[in-house]
């Protein structure tokens, strides 16, 4: 949208019959659609209005996938209207560089397409990291792709991985009343993230009855009619219905002729690239998972405006910014910006805390949404907002509030802010204040 509307001649290539890629047809549309649908039918199931009436509401993994059709169809036709107005011709195939400034389109229909250009953007995506060892094609052992596939509801479900991915599904499976077990290869979960949040989210899954198994390592993985023993190094045996492989993602290069013209790929099938995006063949870019971190969608948006930028202009006034939000959608969600209490301490920068449960706001009272708090990170001296870390109900939303402040220069980047400010009442938003309030007491 970018290069077209700068005058540029541009043609998108797309593998699938659909446009969207793998964020609408195979991850963050698909799973966070199947999590609200869920998270609907759990709030349902343990609201005291509805308990007696719902609590045997029988709903299959199959009609749950189905409630993310629509929002899937929904985006897949605004895009399509997005390249139609801007005359963007969209050729379906897979591309294949021939030359740096020529690629070979095999069509599903009709011949192969052999299409030249002075600038490319590289925006293949990724896909979830499969070991050799593992038989994919069982029906048994799965990844964030297949799962979606899935046509029954099984009983026990075992996730080896414990990042994003594996911590935001053993969030869903709980949620259908699923017993979980989450193999994390490391010893805590997501552990960029601040401590307290992880410990709040460790314990939050555990209450869910999720089963937790810090430090462990696969040795083998049997499948059969019956289920799936995973044998871990360290002797363990679990035992499920179903394997969830959560560990890792590769980049989408595979058979692109990359290589062959000099792309530099590393191990992972990830593009390397500079600042500006540009890989080391000038004239390519690359953008979005296929780069590697952060891997977010909402990252990867504004990587391919700055990279249109620099294709339609030769330089570009002005810069992404480094502080990106995270946003995790567990239940509750996680959401942060920002340094965390770890990586303050290791500078030896001078901070405090402001804190504000959610169990003592009135919007998460009336809601329901008792679980949860929102932390200000802020320099003890300057008040200077340093972090904001966020677990609970609408917490992707909440903490771009923090963000528009923490990114304002001098004396407007302050927790007074906060202090100062009227928020409505009753919201959520409140917090700010509450937390606010909090840290300024304790450095009087």
């Amino acid at each position: 949208m970018k290069l077209t509307k700068q005058g540029k001649h541009v043609a998108v290539v797309e593998m699938l019959d659909q446009v969207g890629g793998n964020c609408t047809h195979k991850g963050t549309i698909p799973s966070k659609a199947l999590r609200h649908a869920i998270q609907l039918l759990a709030d349902y199931r343990h609201h005291p209005l509805f308990e007696h009436t719902v609590g045997f509401m029988d709903v299959s993994w199959p009609q749950l996938l189905k409630t993310s059709d629509e929002v899937i169809g929904r985006q897949v036709s605004m895009r399509h209207r997005f390249y139609g107005r801007n005359h963007v011709d969209v050729i379906h195939g897979r591309a294949r560089f021939i030359d740096s400034h020529t690629i070979e389109v095999q069509r599903v229909v009709g011949n192969a397409l052999r299409m030249t250009a002075k600038q490319f953007i590289v925006a293949t995506g990724s896909r979830p990291y499969r070991p050799p060892e593992l038989d994919f094609s069982h029906p048994r052992i799965l990844d964030s792709d297949t799962v979606l596939e899935m046509s029954y509801t099984p009983r026990r479900v075992t996730i080896y991985g414990a990042g994003v991915i594996g911590c935001e599904y053993a969030s869903i499976f709980a949620n259908l009343d699923v017993k979980v077990n989450l193999i994390n290869v490391r010893d805590r979960l997501l552990s960029f993230l601040d401590d307290e949040i992880t410990d709040a989210l460790s314990y939050h899954l555990r209450d869910q009855g999720v089963v937790i198994v810090h430090n462990e390592t696969i040795d083998t993985v049997e499948a059969n009619d019956k289920g799936v023993v995973l044998r871990c190094k360290s002797g363990k045996e679990v035992r499920s219905d179903v394997l969830f492989w959560a560990n890792g993602r590769t980049g989408n290069t595979d058979d692109m002729g990359l290589a062959e013209i000099g792309i530099e790929i590393n191990q992972r099938g990830q593009i390397e690239v500079d600042e500006t995006f540009r890989t080391n063949v000038e004239h390519i870019y690359a953008v979005g998972d296929v780069i590697g971190p952060p891997a977010l969608a909402s990252a990867s948006y504004d990587q391919g405006r700055f990279a249109g930028q620099l294709i339609a202009d030769g330089s570009c006034d002005w810069q992404l910014l480094g502080e990106i939000p995270t946003g995790i959608y567990t239940s509750p969600e996680i959401s942060s910006v920002g340094r965390n209490e770890r990586e303050l301490t290791e500078q030896n920068v001078p901070y405090e805390v402001g804190r504000a449960d959610f169990k003592n706001l009135a919007r998460a009272q009336i809601a329901g949404r008792k679980v949860g708090m929102l932390k200000l990170l802020f320099h003890r001296e300057t008040l200077e907002l340093l972090g904001i870390h966020c677990f609970g109900e609408q917490a992707s939303e909440i903490v771009h509030i923090g963000q528009a402040i923490m990114r304002q220069p001098g004396e407007a980047n302050s927790i007074d802010y906060f202090v100062n400010t009227t928020f409505n009442y009753p919201t959520m938003a409140e917090a700010y204040r509450v937390a606010a309030l909090y840290g300024r007491n304790r450095i009087r």
